[in-house]
């Protein structure tokens, strides 16, 4: 196994009064040679939006986007007529594609929004504009990696995006241990502790908001040593 941590004080920062954002990878003003993404991961912001504020209307292309919210309501809007509150434990897709506008505002005026903003280099370009959202369902499933996303047609009530890639997410209890199988042995994880503290396969020490670049293993052990969440993104390497 071969590791690269990414300590939560080495993340870029911004912070624009209304948005406060931390930047895994560069980003905006952030610009960091050695963090241009992790394989076909390209962006992971971690976003807290003042009440009532907002990302105005802007365009994209040719990415896929992926928004969680992890406290607080998301409003969503954009040129396919899709209007949508991404609440508490939702999970959204947009593929750019061809071409989009979409706005991304903080749906209450009483309390800020805390989302995670994950960007997908895709495997096709210029595709037909989508958006699809769902709700994260940790019911019945605690101390498993609940898959969020997958290639299209191969996993059960999930969504997908044009990339062979997968995104899981787990709500482990303290001293549970947890394993999570590669679906290609030569694809990377990045693996993002959202609260808690775990291990890795022994060697790797998470806290919150910190993550870890792993390739070169068919399998990863985690050991949450407090109740903890995880965001686990398993993704080609080579976009």
């Amino acid at each position: 196994m071969e590791s690269l941590a990414h300590p939560s004080n080495s993340r870029g920062t911004a912070d624009f009064g209304w948005l406060k954002s931390k930047h895994s990878f560069s980003f905006g003003h952030y610009y960091n040679a050695e963090r241009m993404g992790f394989g076909a991961l390209r962006v992971l912001n971690d976003d807290w939006v003042a009440p009532g504020a907002g990302f105005g209307t802007h365009p994209h292309s040719n990415m896929e986007i992926i928004s969680i919210a992890l406290k607080g309501d998301l409003q969503h809007r954009d040129s396919m007529g899709t209007a949508s509150i991404i609440r508490e434990n939702e999970i959204q897709v947009m593929s750019a594609g061809s071409g989009i506008t979409h706005s991304e505002m903080n749906a209450n005026s009483d309390r800020p929004v805390e989302f995670l903003q994950i960007w997908i280099i895709p495997n096709q370009h210029n595709v037909m504009p989508r958006y699809a959202q769902m709700n994260i369902d940790f019911e019945g499933r605690p101390n498993q990696f609940v898959p969020l996303i997958a290639p299209q047609g191969t996993t059960p009530n999930t969504l997908w995006l044009h990339q062979n890639a997968w995104l899981s997410m787990a709500s482990t209890e303290a001293e549970s241990v947890i394993n999570y199988a590669l679906h290609h042995p030569q694809n990377g994880v990045y693996i993002f502790s959202i609260e808690g503290h775990c291990s890795i396969s022994e060697n790797i020490i998470l806290e919150t908001r910190d993550a870890a670049c792993i390739r070169s293993t068919p399998n990863i052990e985690v050991k949450s040593h407090t109740a903890s969440k995880l965001l686990l993104i398993e993704i080609p390497l080579i976009p």
